[in-house]
């Protein structure tokens, strides 16, 4: 089954609040290396940092925060140099853009042509990204059916993780 259909978090990782996010981070690296070398691009070492920050926790991150730990951890960097940043990491499929939250995740899977969904905890702040096939070519066909041609396609939904709910009870 390709993971366009698959019905299954890309990462339970994200649903673990005490998970080890070391791992997380070697591995988005990893794969980064993989696909950067696979389109000919560079991962400069300030695209590295930007990814690691990103990767740092599954909470969405905006740019001014990446900005600002660059700054406190030393690095001499200015918005442009973050959002050039943030534009090539997305042009790569290596992290999504949340619209709601102004912010950025980790991709779990940016060795795969996807269309992400998000689920974004209210409570931790936390997201998930899954990806479920119907969804995504049920958006697409409904949206050809209006005549409407689709360019980039992120769902996002709100609501409490497992965790939340359960404390909230």
């Amino acid at each position: 089954m390709s993971s366009a259909d698959s019905n299954t978090p890309a990462s339970n990782a994200n649903r673990d609040h005490d998970h080890d996010h070391g791992k997380c981070v070697a591995e988005a690296l990893a794969s980064a290396e993989r696909v950067c070398e696979a389109q000919g691009a560079r991962l400069t070492p300030q695209r590295r940092q930007v990814l690691e920050l990103i990767w740092r926790s599954h909470v969405p991150v905006g740019a001014y925060e990446i900005l600002d730990a660059m700054r406190d951890g030393g690095r001499r960097a200015d918005p442009p140099t973050v959002y050039r940043a943030l534009e090539f990491l997305a042009g790569l499929g290596l992290i999504h853009r949340i619209s709601t939250r102004n912010a950025f995740i980790g991709c779990s899977h940016p060795m795969s042509e996807h269309r992400a969904q998000v689920l974004l905890c209210d409570g931790c702040g936390q997201a998930t990204e899954i990806e479920i096939g119907t969804i995504a070519q049920g958006l697409t066909d409904g949206a050809a059916d209006l005549g409407f041609a689709i360019a980039d396609q992120t769902v996002e939904a709100s609501g409490l993780c497992r965790s939340c709910q359960s404390t909230a009870h």
